[in-house]
């Protein structure tokens, strides 16, 4: 049996490199918008470290990543998505 290796991304915020499964994606679907966890298109990755989503400059970083503009309505939203996971540590590299 092949064991195959984790996919690895690079947070956002911190700059680290974690599993595909200890981050949130955020993607900018060209016909669905911006969606979490799911989607195909442009995406950005957020580590699940309450440091990471509550920096001050999260707003800007996620703009630049997904290259659009992203509405005051999409913060709110991101907030209460990122409230419903826990700050466990993240086992990383």
């Amino acid at each position: 049996m092949i064991q195959q290796t984790p996919v690895m991304r690079i947070c956002i915020s911190c700059r680290k490199t974690y599993d595909r499964q200890n981050l949130i994606k955020i993607t900018k679907d060209h016909k669905q918008g911006i969606i979490f966890q799911k989607g195909m298109g442009r995406s950005a990755y957020i580590c699940k470290s309450k440091k990471c989503y509550s920096d001050s400059k999260i707003k800007k970083k996620l703009q630049k990543a997904l290259k659009t503009f992203l509405d005051p309505e999409f913060i709110d939203i991101f907030e209460k998505v990122i409230s419903s996971y826990n700050d466990n540590p993240i086992k990383g590299i």
